[in-house]
């Protein structure tokens, strides 16, 4: 249904609800007020009682999926050089490149969506100081920022058993391999099986200075060969992804938890070590236990040398209105140093 500045918020919010998207003619400007105000509407909605940390973990998934439909349901138009024909529009045809590619033709998008890719080009041209680069790392749209600073931290402070060669697992923005480098490590090959990750890591070791230093390889998991260290840090909650953002956060059935645990021992120098970077907020949310995850190191013929805990410090564990606060603020984020039996 074609909508504009006449549209009332509960009218809007109505045929999004039932179905109907609403193609956007009006202000721009209006359009985000609009939003602002469905999202309000949904926001109000009382939330359902759990009857435990899992039920209330899948709850708060449900709901999160359900505004984001909601809100999707506006959609505005963009010309095949995404120029946005509204009034007071913004100019984001940079932010749309980076996410999209060059543009081919006339299209439409989620104002949702839209206004996630403006937050994206933002965060990709400030970029995240990262205290233990001295420097700043800078996310590409659809890579994780590292913005929980505490596990990057962490790769900072554990005792290297080698200066030699290290393996970054799943490299996202190429953040650990950076801080294995400038920590001394001769070199650092690092790998991920997304292209979008890959090229983020690759221009963010170029802007530190340390392609001399790292590699960016594609690949599922391991690149050929052993090393002394192999790090990795895959996502945290085994459960599956509802959108390619959220793959940094969710890893359905744990794939890439076992699937690193599983090949490690080959992958391996004599004497080396595997670091595991994992929050434990799955066990607080009752979506694996330590038992299972103990079980998963032994099956895979290794032993814990060492481990470095550290508490979270993002504003979510200290906010008491959060449905999964309790899981939120007990959960620790872990270095796990593992080494062959």
């Amino acid at each position: 249904m074609v909508a504009d500045d006449r549209m009332t918020a509960d009218a809007a919010y109505r045929l999004a609800c039932e179905g109907t998207a609403l193609l956007w003619r009006g202000d721009f400007q209006n359009a985000r007020q609009l939003l602002q105000a469905m999202a309000r509407r949904i926001d109000r909605k009382p939330r359902k009682p759990a009857s435990s940390p899992t039920e209330a973990f899948h709850f708060h998934r449900q709901s999160q999926s359900q505004r984001a439909r909601i809100l999707g349901m506006l959609l505005l138009p963009l010309d095949a050089d995404y120029r946005i024909p509204l009034r007071r529009a913004p100019d984001v045809r940079q932010a749309c490149i980076e996410a999209y590619g060059p543009g081919v033709e006339s299209s439409l998008v989620s104002l949702r969506e839209l206004l996630g890719l403006i937050g994206a080009h933002e965060w990709r041209k400030k970029g995240v100081e990262i205290p233990a680069l001295g420097g700043r790392i800078y996310p590409h749209y659809g890579v994780f920022s590292p913005v929980r600073g505490e596990y990057v931290g962490l790769v900072a402070e554990a005792p290297l058993p080698s200066l030699e060669l290290a393996f970054d697992i799943g490299a996202g923005t190429g953040v650990l391999a950076a801080v294995l480098a400038r920590r001394g490590v001769k070199r650092v090959v690092a790998t991920d099986q997304d292209p979008r990750a890959l090229a983020c890591a690759r221009e963010n070791i170029e802007r530190l200075g340390l392609a001399a230093q790292v590699e960016i390889f594609q690949a599922d998991l391991f690149p050929e060969g052993r090393a002394p260290l192999v790090i990795c840090n895959p996502p945290w909650l085994p459960v599956r992804a509802n959108s390619p953002i959220e793959h940094a956060i969710y890893d359905p059935e744990s794939r890439m938890l076992l699937g690193f645990l599983a090949g490690l021992a080959d992958h391996l120098e004599a004497g080396g070590e595997g670091w595991l970077i994992l929050s434990d907020l799955a066990e607080h949310l009752g979506l694996r236990s330590r038992d299972e995850l103990l079980a998963a190191f032994d099956k895979a013929g290794l032993k814990v040398v060492g481990r470095m805990d550290v508490k979270p410090i993002h504003p979510r564990a200290a906010d008491k209105t959060d449905p999964l606060h309790a899981a939120r603020a007990a959960e620790v984020t872990s270095l796990w140093r593992l080494a062959v039996r």
